[in-house]
C-alpha cells in the first residue's frame, strides 16, 4: 500500500516519537508499505527550523535527505491537479501545508499517516 505521511508524522517518526501510535508504529514498519512524503513538506520543516519551533541532530539538508533515503521515503511532487483542488476543499482545516496534504490524498486517492483528525473530515483515509 502506498501512504502518504503528515510532516509531523514524518518527523516523529524519524525521532521514534511516543505520539506515534502502535498502529501507526505496526504500518510504518510493515513490509510491502511505500511512503511518500509531500514535497511542500520539506519547504515548511525548514520553515520551523528558521523560526525555532525544530531542531535537527544535523545539518537539515543532508539530515533530511540521509532519512528519506535511509527510510526509503519518496518525494510526492505537487502536481497542478493537487493545487486546483484547494479552492474546492471546505474551510475546516487553515493550514496550507496541511490542505495541500488533503488534495493530495484526495486526488492521488491515497491514505494518509496524519495525527490531526480533521483530515477524515475532508474523506481521506486517515490510518493513523
Amino acid at each position: 500500500m502506498t501512504i502518504l505521511l503528515d510532516t509531523n508524522v514524518f518527523l516523529w517518526i524519524l525521532a521514534d516519537d511516543e505520539r506515534l501510535t502502535p498502529m501507526c508504529r505496526r504500518i510504518y514498519t510493515a513490509s510491502g508499505n511505500e511512503f511518500l512524503l509531500n514535497k511542500a513538506s520539506i519547504w515548511e520543516i525548514f520553515i520551523k527550523l528558521g523560526t525555532g519551533k525544530l531542531e535537527l541532530p544535523t545539518p537539515p539538508e543532508s539530515f533530511l535527505r540521509d532519512q528519506l533515503r535511509e527510510n526509503g521515503i519518496k518525494l510526492l511532487p505537487i502536481r497542478f491537479a493537487h493545487t486546483a483542488m484547494l479552492p474546492y476543499l471546505p474551510k475546516l482545516h487553515k493550514d496550507p501545508f496541511d490542505r495541500l496534504i488533503i488534495a493530495q490524498a484526495l486526488t492521488e486517492k491515497l491514505p494518509v499517516l496524519a495525527a490531526d483528525s480533521v483530515f477524515g473530515s475532508y474523506g481521506v483515509e486517515n490510518l493513523f
